[in-house]
Parts: C-alpha cells; structure tokens; sequence
C-alpha cells in the first residue's frame, strides 16, 4: 500500500529491516531505491523508520514517506495505539490465552536480550498478549499481540514461558536450516493526516514450512 505519506510492504524473511554490518540488502534502503525510481528523484529520498523486524522475522512494517508522517507514526508506537499482531508456531502447549508481562534487558555485546527482576538497572518493561489457535503435534499456533516494542520481545518472553517459537535458533534451540516460524501477520494505525482514518492490514505467512500445518486457523 502507497499513498503520499506512507508505506506499507512485506518485509521477506531474513532481510534486515535496515543497513547492518552485513552489507546485506535491507528493507529500508531497498525501498528508498523504490521511490527514488518510480518518482525519478535525483536527490537524496526521505523515507522513515518507524519500528523494525528483527532479521529472521518476516512480516508487514510500515514505513514513513515525510517526517510529519513519521512523527506522528512513531507516537502512535510510543503511546501504544500502533496495533500490531503476530503469528507464531511454539514448542509446546499453550494455555488458551494469556498476558505476560516481563522486565527485558539487552546485552549490548551479544545482542542477547533476556529476562531480569524489575529493578535491573536498564530494564524496561514488555507486555504482550496471546491466544491459543491451533495444534498440531508438538507446536501450538498462538496469535499474538504487542503492547510494548522491545527487542526481540516476542521471541524471548515466549521462550521464558516455556513456549519457544519453533525454529528460533537464538532463544528457541533451532537447527541450521530452520526458518523461524514468527510473522507480522496483522498491522492497523490511525492515518497519520487523516486521523479520522484507520488503517488495518493482514498478510498471511507464506504457505510453506511448518506453516502449512496450520494453514487452516491462519486463513
């Protein structure tokens, strides 16, 4: 989806969201590229960051074409009224619904983030909610809703409930050669010059992998 304030794309498994030390191509750079061609802009293109995928995680991210856009995107994120649903295959079984809330703390060196007591100098507070929508075998499909945007969030306060996301080989014990099974599934916000607009978006993961198993409760 494009109109002339925004962005909204499918961000391809194990692309990064923006320029790491990879050299890989990412999602923002690879979009700035979009509209530098399509609208023959000789000049350097502004395009916003307004949350981020990790790497292995593929998914719907909206991106900002000004910076009012990308101011007011970005207080919707703060002020937790960006809705952002995920889809996720974990180890394990899963209560019907459930709301965990964690304190996380990021090592900056290894880019591990784990849980720690609330008063952990550095700590920030994660929420998140899911519910129960499918089995099969040993995974669970859960839905999942966040409310805060921390790194590596869902990944990590899955694992320490003891429901690891399949195929995550940081915090859920994957094998070389497994894809992660997590994916921005569902994306709504406020127009950011039309408030009286909300916009809602769903893109499915795509129906291969273990995903297939739960190609029913995911339609």
């Amino acid at each position: 989806y494009e109109d002339n304030h925004l962005l909204v794309v499918v961000k391809p498994p194990n692309m990064p969201t923006q320029a790491d030390d990879s050299g890989d191509a990412d999602l923002h750079s690879t979009m700035k590229a979009y509209i530098a061609e399509k609208y023959q802009k000789p000049g350097a293109v502004y395009l916003g960051l307004v949350h981020r995928l990790d790497r292995p995680v593929g998914g719907l991210v909206v991106l900002a074409k000004t910076s009012k856009a990308a101011d007011r995107l970005s207080a919707q994120v703060r002020d937790k009224k960006m809705h952002r649903q995920y889809v996720a295959a974990v180890r394990g079984r899963a209560k019907e619904a459930d709301e965990i809330c964690d304190f996380l703390l990021k090592d900056g060196k290894t880019n591990m983030v784990r849980v720690v007591p609330a008063n952990t100098p550095g700590a920030k507070d994660a929420k998140l909610r899911y519910q129960k929508c499918g089995e099969a075998g040993e995974l669970t499909l859960v839905r999942v809703r966040l409310f805060t945007g921390r790194s590596h969030q869902i990944r990590v306060q899955l694992s320490h409930a003891g429901l690891p996301i399949w195929g995550d080989a940081r915090y859920g014990g994957g094998k070389p050669g497994q894809q992660i099974a997590l994916w921005a599934y569902r994306l709504s916000f406020r127009h950011p010059t039309k408030k009286e607009e909300t916009l809602s978006f769903v893109a499915p993961p795509p129906n291969s992998g273990v995903w297939k198993l739960f190609a029913d409760e995911i339609a």
